[in-house]
């Protein structure tokens, strides 16, 4: 049973991630170009001249965010925004879409075309300093996230209906070729955002499909949490014990008065703690 967590409506919500040291949850609106929050039952907002999609924690005031140029250092205290290093900056089409950090500090963030050109994408990670392109040819990122171990990476090209997995090396890099986790075309469920639980199980967000559904390491459907939503679009762990599941949605297309609205539900399971991303 899913709960609404943010009353306010997101054209495009994504990119929820729940700060360790602030145990505060963020996310964002893409299409408005907005970073939101909630802190002591207070709605909270910044707005950015570009679309921003995505986070990752570096210190209690301090978060790398990604945008359709670059990705950037921001102060949460100041609002003092300091560039890392271009994200396509030279491509007009493209901006960034899902990212999450991974257990070695890099951050991991694809792009796609703004109108979802086909094959315009990438999965990059920055690392360090470091920004190299994993993957190319992918129409719509999503689903990055990374299994307890640190061992294994998946995300998706939602155009594929599909998640892949890679194994990663000792500093995070993939090592190897994907394999298939889950193929969804059977059932025409169109994968968006996800995140691993401490047992290893796999939270997708399935756009238009009203749900949140759980795999598990083998890429087995298990369960769903079904939120009143269409358009889910990404779930994160968050809370005090980590037990609670908050999942973004978009307004984009629809018009009913619960759709693009930040929910939350209880769950058994327990999430891994968003890692620290390593500058």
């Amino acid at each position: 049973m899913s709960n609404v967590f943010d009353e306010r409506r997101c054209v495009l919500g994504e990119g929820p991630l729940w700060h360790p040291e602030r145990q505060q949850l963020f996310w964002f609106d893409i299409l408005s170009k907005k970073m939101m929050t909630r802190e002591n039952g207070s709605a909270g907002s910044w707005e950015f001249d570009e679309y921003v999609s995505a986070a990752g924690w570096v210190s209690k005031s301090e978060m790398v965010i990604a945008s359709a140029s670059q990705i950037f250092l921001f102060n949460l205290d100041t609002g003092a925004k300091t560039k890392l290093c271009d994200l396509e900056a030279d491509d007009p089409v493209t901006r960034s879409n899902d990212g999450r950090a991974d257990p070695k500090g890099g951050f991991w963030i694809g792009t796609m075309g703004i109108n979802a050109e086909q094959g315009k994408g990438s999965i990059y990670r920055f690392y360090k300093g470091d920004l190299r392109r994993l993957y190319s040819g992918i129409t719509i990122s999503n689903a990055i996230c990374f299994s307890p171990d640190g061992q294994t990476a998946c995300f998706a090209d939602t155009a594929t209906q599909s998640i892949q997995q890679v194994t990663l090396d000792a500093e995070g890099w993939p090592n190897g070729t994907p394999t298939l986790f889950a193929d969804f075309s059977n059932e025409d469920l169109n994968p968006d955002g996800a995140v691993i639980d401490t047992e290893g199980y796999l939270w997708n967000a399935q756009w238009g499909a009203n749900r949140v559904a759980r795999y598990a390491p083998n890429g087995e459907f298990v369960d769903e949490i079904s939120f009143t939503a269409r358009q889910v679009s990404c779930p994160a762990f968050g809370g005090a014990d980590l037990g609670t599941l908050f999942a973004t949605t978009a307004a984009e297309g629809l018009d009913g008065s619960f759709e693009g609205k930040t929910y939350f539900a209880q769950t058994s399971a327990v999430g891994q703690p968003e890692n620290r991303v390593i500058l």
